[in-house]
């Protein structure tokens, strides 16, 4: 899978439909992977409880086991390192997914984010940015925040 995963982002093209789609998906895993990532790196302190809920995430939206979610992360790792920025992965995003998917990614977000039970600056840039991006409305922003904000905040 992880051989895989590197064709795919560089591009090696194939052949069939079937191929195809499971390219696509494995986009989109690596695309909200590195959302993830980025999350949770925006206060350059990415925390144990941080990782773990990053990877109970990925292993629950996806379906992987315990080795392909970390392939996924450390392919998802070397891509947040080379990219600019979050544009392209959010365009994978925003071409595969329609507003319901890309909410629950919102609500993904806030998860890793409250990781830690706090919410830093940068975290909050962050997810205002991903929410502009996705072309979400502040409004459904916020209702993901509620979901998953801690109740001493």
């Amino acid at each position: 899978m992880f051989d895989r995963l590197k064709d795919i982002l560089t591009g090696t093209p194939r052949d069939n439909q079937r191929a195809d789609n499971a390219d696509n998906e494995q986009r989109i895993q690596v695309a909200t992977a590195v959302i993830l990532l980025e999350v949770a790196h925006a206060d350059e302190d990415y925390s144990q409880s941080e990782q773990d809920r990053i990877l109970n995430i990925l292993k629950s939206q996806f379906s992987l086991d315990e080795e392909s979610v970390q392939e996924l992360v450390q392919v998802s790792e070397e891509q947040l390192k080379r990219s600019i920025d979050i544009w392209h992965f959010t365009e994978i995003i925003n071409k595969s997914y329609g507003i319901e998917e890309k909410r629950r990614i919102i609500e993904k977000v806030w998860q890793v984010i409250y990781a830690d039970g706090k919410l830093d600056k940068y975290e909050d840039y962050i997810v205002h940015k991903l929410a502009r991006i996705l072309h979400l409305s502040h409004a459904q922003m916020i209702e993901a925040k509620m979901k998953y904000m801690p109740d001493d905040n």
